[in-house]
């Protein structure tokens, strides 16, 4: 497997060819089970949740498990109910949480009707800029030692730009995201558990202790055990919630009866689909080590991960289009492709500067 602990560019590169290759499987599945068209499967979004939701964590707790990933090497162990537990576990969990919506979240906007790519944009895009704010805050607080390279800001720069290239159509005759309150509330939550789980992510990364291993695969296995718990637990309530809240079964909201039909009355092809979702579980291994790539600032990390699934999704958006009578990208989808790039010249800049820092400092 990749070296998820490495901090060359060429096991950055890696990383970032995983991260996009099951990414492009990624967005063209979600879009051939929810399509709606002729030898598209037609499920609905929120089945196709609960399968591809599925199909990821048996992937992600499978290879935790096998290769026995959560020997978490701690700055120091503290005594909690009897135990001698790892102290970073009193954060890692408040990240798991957050993993716990980001998960279904990503899902969900891509069940909306707009494009892989929009989608990716306004999710991606919006990530890039939280970075840079964590980056600010943990140089205030004294966490981050790192200088943000001008590099860095001119690319945070041209991603913001291309989030507003698709922000402008809302209103404009097609979907209109801005006042659409499901788009809104998934939106707005999958970016503040992103918020917090960043800061999360680089608080670990840049107070390991002296001679203390920056153990990237503990991490991501305690935020998995505890995403994965925090899923069960929502999946257990809210199919029984007609009973715990005395819902009306001929007339529940249709969020929780297609989540419900998931598991008593799913479609014939369900099987397929939590296979495809386990190209998701596959994606979180390299978003993960991405975001935490050592010695590289929030905003470094968070650029390179966030653009590598915006070229994902151009390139899922014209396999789907080639081969399942999809949409053609629109204009402004490729104008913002040209803003990124545009990012991707300016953190190519960045990453040479911080190679050579780290050959001086190593």
């Amino acid at each position: 497997m990749f070296n998820m602990e490495g901090s060359s560019t060429k096991d950055l590169l890696k990383l970032c060819f995983g991260y996009f290759f099951f990414y492009v499987i990624t967005g063209l599945t979600v879009k051939f089970f929810i399509g709606h068209g002729a030898g598209l499967p037609g499920m609905n979004g929120i089945e196709f949740l609960v399968y591809s939701t599925a199909g990821g964590q048996f992937i992600a707790l499978g290879v935790v498990l096998l290769f026995k990933w959560y020997r978490l090497q701690s700055n120091r162990l503290v005594s909690f109910l009897g135990m001698k537990v790892p102290i970073e576990l009193f954060y890692i969990i408040p990240s798991g949480i957050c993993t716990a919506v980001v998960i279904p979240t990503t899902t969900l906007m891509y069940s909306l009707p707009i494009s892989v790519m929009v989608a990716m944009v306004m999710m991606r895009g919006s990530v890039i800029i939280i970075s840079r704010l964590v980056d600010a805050l943990q140089v205030r607080q004294g966490i981050l030692h790192k200088k943000v390279y001008w590099e860095e800001n001119v690319a945070v720069l041209f991603a913001i730009i291309a989030v507003s290239v698709h922000l402008t159509k809302a209103g404009s005759g097609g979907f209109d995201f801005l006042h659409n309150t499901m788009a809104m509330v998934v939106f707005c939550s999958y970016i503040v558990a992103y918020l917090i789980r960043i800061y999360i992510m680089n608080y670990f990364k840049n107070t390991r202790g002296k001679g203390v291993k920056q153990d990237n695969k503990g991490y991501f296995a305690f935020e998995q055990f505890t995403a994965a718990f925090v899923i069960l637990v929502t999946a257990i309530i809210v199919f029984n919630s007609p009973k715990l809240f005395g819902l009306d079964m001929s007339n529940l909201p249709d969020q929780i009866f297609h989540f419900r039909k998931a598991f008593v009355d799913p479609m014939g092809i369900w099987p397929w689909a939590i296979l495809a979702g386990m190209a998701f579980g596959a994606v979180s291994f390299f978003s993960v080590f991405i975001f935490m790539y050592k010695g590289r600032t929030a905003t470094f990390a968070g650029l390179t991960n966030r653009l590598t699934s915006l070229v994902a999704g151009t390139t899922s958006t014209l396999l789907f289009w080639l081969f399942f009578h999809g949409k053609f990208p629109s204009i402004t989808d490729w104008l913002s492709l040209v803003f990124i790039v545009i990012a991707l010249i300016f953190i190519a800049r960045a990453e040479k500067k911080r190679v050579a820092e780290l050959a001086i400092t190593a």
